[in-house]
């Protein structure tokens, strides 16, 4: 049984199709939760989550990580995901987290993401992210996790003290930990589709840099944030309120 943590900040254009891929998955819904921790958006993103989500609530404690941990707290079971809401899992995504925790001593799991708009400069970003993954799960010199697809035995985050709150870098600081903890696993089956507007709006060198200046300066930069940033998505935002709208005149 799986609860997923899913943060999420004004994200009305994206929440309902990271929902949708969530809740129809190769494993009964019922073998699992989902959960939102809202950032106090300012729009519609509570009432839209509120569709399929099990739980909705808006955080108590500060940034992304923080979220992740308050979504922890009301966790009903022993696996705890996370990813992000403009993310889209994969159909087997649940099924994939089930096998990678056959092995009691898995503490932590995590896996590839794919481009969910394939463009050529996507899917360079991706090998990109894939070669960092595969080469530090093989040298276990470090794991480059991500937020989006991330998985742990709760028991054992707890005992290495969840996440801390930084802006940046919690991802690779967790797993540090975790590897303290029992086994730390990559699992090329877990996939995640993965959204690059951040990149395609503030640049993907710009990006980088701001991330490793964060990481430096110890997970919060006074000259920096990683979080909460606003991005255009009118088109996506307008279909999800005529979805909205539509399901509103089927009542």
């Amino acid at each position: 049984m799986i609860s997923v943590i899913i943060p999420a900040y004004n994200e009305e254009a994206t929440i309902q199709r990271c929902l949708l891929a969530l809740s129809h998955q190769t494993v009964p819904r019922s073998s699992y939760e989902l959960i939102v921790v809202d950032g106090n958006s300012r729009d519609k993103t509570r009432e839209i989550a509120a569709e399929y989500a099990d739980l909705v609530f808006i955080q108590e404690s500060e940034r992304v990580p923080g979220a992740r941990n308050d979504g922890f707290a009301r966790a009903k079971y022993a696996i705890v995901a996370t990813t992000d809401a403009d993310s889209i899992a994969a159909p087997d995504w649940i099924e994939q987290i089930l096998h990678s925790f056959k092995d009691p001593k898995v503490v932590l799991a995590f896996g590839p993401v794919t481009a969910i708009e394939a463009t050529p400069k996507n899917r360079r970003y991706v090998l990109l992210f894939d070669i960092l993954m595969r080469f530090g799960a093989v040298t276990h010199l470090y794991y480059y996790t991500l937020g989006c697809n991330t998985i742990f035995n709760l028991e054992a985050l707890k005992r290495a003290g969840l996440y801390r709150v930084m802006d940046a870098g919690d991802d690779l600081e967790v797993a540090t930990r975790m590897r303290k903890e029992g086994r730390v696993i990559f699992n090329p089956g877990l996939k995640i589709g993965f959204d690059f507007r951040r990149y395609d709006q503030y640049g993907f060198w710009q990006t980088i840099f701001e991330w490793y200046w964060i990481v430096l300066c110890g997970g919060i930069s006074k000259r920096f944030t990683y979080t909460k940033r606003e991005y255009k998505n009118q088109s996506s935002q307008k279909k999800t309120e005529n979805s909205l709208n539509a399901k509103k005149e089927e009542r």
